[in-house]
């Protein structure tokens, strides 16, 4: 029995007072607009953001370490095309050509959390 049935969203840590930088990069650079937090969730602090396919939390953490080798991997359309608008928004990325069937590429936010963005060029996914 399958009792999993999506992932509801995914969360990523910045460290205190780094909201602002959340916005500017997920709604700024990735275009995944900002929602409003549940009130009695507010108080701690940190951003979502959702569009109709991904829903991302930005946690505060006090003692706050980037994760560089976790990560989420968001599937994307026209990826040569996305590259283009995240180097234009001065983001820099890293490619990455070592997933048969797949050209993705690798970005860190601004608090230097991996991201994985990749589209799959082939019907099979390995």
């Amino acid at each position: 029995m399958t009792f999993i049935k999506r992932i509801d969203h995914i969360q990523l840590a910045a460290p205190i007072g780094s909201e602002e930088k959340a916005r500017l990069f997920f709604q700024g650079v990735l275009s995944i607009q900002e929602v409003e937090k549940p009130v009695e969730l507010q108080k701690n602090g940190g951003v979502w953001f959702s569009n109709d396919h991904v829903h991302i939390h930005v946690g505060i953490e006090e003692k706050f370490v980037p994760a560089k080798k976790a990560h989420p991997a968001f599937e994307v359309s026209d990826i040569e095309s996305f590259a283009s608008h995240i180097r234009a928004k001065g983001v820099s990325i890293q490619i990455d050509d070592k997933l048969p069937g797949a050209k993705r590429f690798y970005v860190n936010d601004p608090f230097g959390n991996r991201l994985e963005f990749l589209e799959w060029i082939e019907n099979n996914k390995e």
